[in-house]
C-alpha cells in the first residue's frame, strides 16, 4: 500500500516538473525572439516621427531577460531609425548594480549620410577616426573655355569669303565705270614709270644676253680658226710665216673676247639682280598696296552705303562695325602707301648708283676691245673689279658681292 502511494505521488509530481521546464524554454525562446520583434517594428507617431517609448521598453525587457550568471563584460545594442542612428553600450556583470554613466553616442553610417553624398551642393568626408566633416562644395568653372579648331576655321573661311566677294564687286563696280576709287596721282605716276622702264630694262637684259651668246660662237671660232691656222704653219714649209701671223692673231682675238664676255656677263648678271630682284620686289609691295586699296575702297563703299539708308536699332551695330572694318583697312592702305614711297625712292638710289658703273663698263670694255686696245681691256677689268669666269664655275654678281 505504501509502495502504490509513493508511486502514485511520484506519477503526480513528474508531470509538474515537466510543466515547469517547458515554461523556461518558453520563457527563453520569447526572450530571444523579443529583440527581433521589437526590431522590426518601429511604431511612428502622428507627426510622422520615431516613437522612442516603445525603444525604451523593448531595452527595459532585454535587461530582465538577460541572466545575471553569464559573466558577460559588457553587451551592445543598436537600434536602427528612418533617420538617425543611435548606438548604447550596456554594461553587466556578475552583480548587477547602479547603472554607469552613459558614453557618447558614437555616429555611425546611415542613409542620411548616403543621400547627403548624393545631394550635389554638398561634400562629405568620413576620415578614418570616424569623424565627419562635411564641406560646402559648388560648380566648378574652367578658367578659359576651351576653343574648337574647326569653328576657329570656318570662322576664317567665312571672314576671308566675305572679303573677297566685297572686293570682287568693287574691282567689277570700277572696270563698269559705276564705283569709285581712291587715287594718289604721284604716286600712280611713280608706278607707271617703275613698270615702264622695268620693260626696258628686261629688253636691254635680253639684248645683251644675245650679244654674249653671239660673242661666245665668235670666240669659239677664232680658237677654231687659230688652232687650224697653226696646224697648217707646222706643215706646210712655204706658207709657214703667214699662217703662223694669222694663227698668233686669231688667238689674241679670242683672248680678248673673252675678256670682253666676261665683261658682258658682268653686265648682265648686274642687270638682271636689279630687274628680277629688286625691282621685282618692289613691285610686290606695290601689289600689296594696290591690294589694301582695293580693300579700303570696298568698304569705304559699303559703309558708305548703309550712312545712306535708315539709322534704327538694327542699322546702327552694322554702321558701327563697318566704321570699325573701314578704320582697319585705311590704317592699311595708309601703311601701305608710305611703304610703296620708301621703296620707290631706294630703289631708285640704287637703280642709278648700279646703272652708272655697268655703263661705264660696258662702254670702256668694248671700246677697247674693238680698238684691239689689249691692256686698257684688262685695267677696265681691274678696276670694276671683274673677275673672268672659270668654266664650270658661275661667277657671282656684283650686287652679291657688295
Amino acid at each position: 500500500m505504501s509502495d502504490c502511494s509513493s508511486d502514485a505521488t511520484a506519477l503526480g509530481t513528474a508531470p509538474a516538473a515537466t510543466e515547469e521546464v517547458q515554461s523556461k524554454v518558453e520563457e527563453s525562446d520569447m526572450a530571444q525572439e523579443s529583440p527581433k520583434n521589437s526590431a522590426a517594428e518601429i511604431p511612428v507617431t502622428s507627426n510622422g516621427e520615431v516613437d522612442d517609448s516603445h525603444e525604451h521598453g523593448y531595452h527595459r525587457d532585454l535587461k530582465r531577460s538577460l541572466p545575471s550568471g553569464l559573466g558577460l563584460s559588457e553587451t551592445q545594442i543598436t537600434s536602427h531609425g528612418f533617420d538617425s542612428t543611435k548606438e548604447g553600450v550596456i554594461e553587466a556583470g556578475a552583480s548587477q548594480g547602479p547603472s554607469a554613466p552613459p558614453l557618447p553616442s558614437v555616429l555611425s553610417p546611415s542613409r542620411v549620410a548616403a543621400s547627403q553624398l548624393a545631394q550635389p551642393g554638398g561634400d562629405l568626408t568620413v576620415p578614418a577616426g570616424g569623424q565627419r566633416t562635411h564641406t560646402k562644395g559648388g560648380p566648378v568653372i574652367l578658367a578659359d573655355e576651351i576653343k574648337n579648331p574647326a569653328m576657329e576655321k570656318l570662322e576664317l573661311v567665312r571672314k576671308w569669303s566675305l572679303n573677297t566677294y566685297k572686293c570682287t564687286r568693287q574691282i567689277i563696280s570700277e572696270k563698269l565705270g559705276r564705283g569709285s576709287r581712291t587715287v594718289d596721282l604721284e604716286l600712280e605716276a611713280q608706278i607707271d614709270i617703275l613698270r615702264d622702264n622695268k620693260k626696258k630694262y628686261e629688253n636691254i637684259l635680253k639684248l645683251a644676253q644675245t650679244l654674249a651668246t653671239q660673242l661666245f660662237q665668235m670666240v669659239h671660232t677664232q680658237k677654231q680658226l687659230g688652232d687650224a691656222f697653226a696646224d697648217l704653219s707646222l706643215k706646210s714649209l712655204e706658207l709657214h710665216e703667214e699662217f703662223g701671223y694669222n694663227a698668233d692673231t686669231q688667238k689674241l682675238l679670242a683672248k680678248n673676247g673673252e675678256t670682253l664676255l666676261g665683261a658682258i656677263n658682268f653686265f648682265i648678271a648686274s642687270v638682271n639682280t636689279l630687274v628680277n630682284k629688286t625691282i621685282e620686289d618692289t613691285l610686290m609691295t606695290v601689289k600689296q598696296y594696290e591690294n589694301a586699296r582695293i580693300e579700303y575702297d570696298a568698304y569705304r563703299t559699303d559703309l558708305e552705303e548703309l550712312n545712306l539708308g535708315p539709322r534704327d536699332a538694327n542699322t546702327l551695330p552694322k554702321i558701327e562695325q563697318s566704321q570699325h572694318l573701314f578704320q582697319i583697312h585705311k590704317e592699311k592702305y595708309d601703311k601701305m602707301r608710305s611703304d610703296v614711297s620708301v621703296k620707290l625712292k631706294f630703289l631708285e638710289e640704287n637703280k642709278v648708283k648700279v646703272l652708272r658703273n655697268q655703263l661705264v663698263l660696258f662702254h670702256s670694255a668694248v671700246a677697247a676691245y674693238f680698238a684691239g686696245n689689249q691692256k686698257q681691256l684688262e685695267l677696265t677689268l681691274k678696276q670694276f673689279h671683274v673677275k673672268l669666269k672659270t668654266p664650270g664655275v658661275d661667277a657671282p654678281s656684283w650686287l652679291e658681292e657688295q
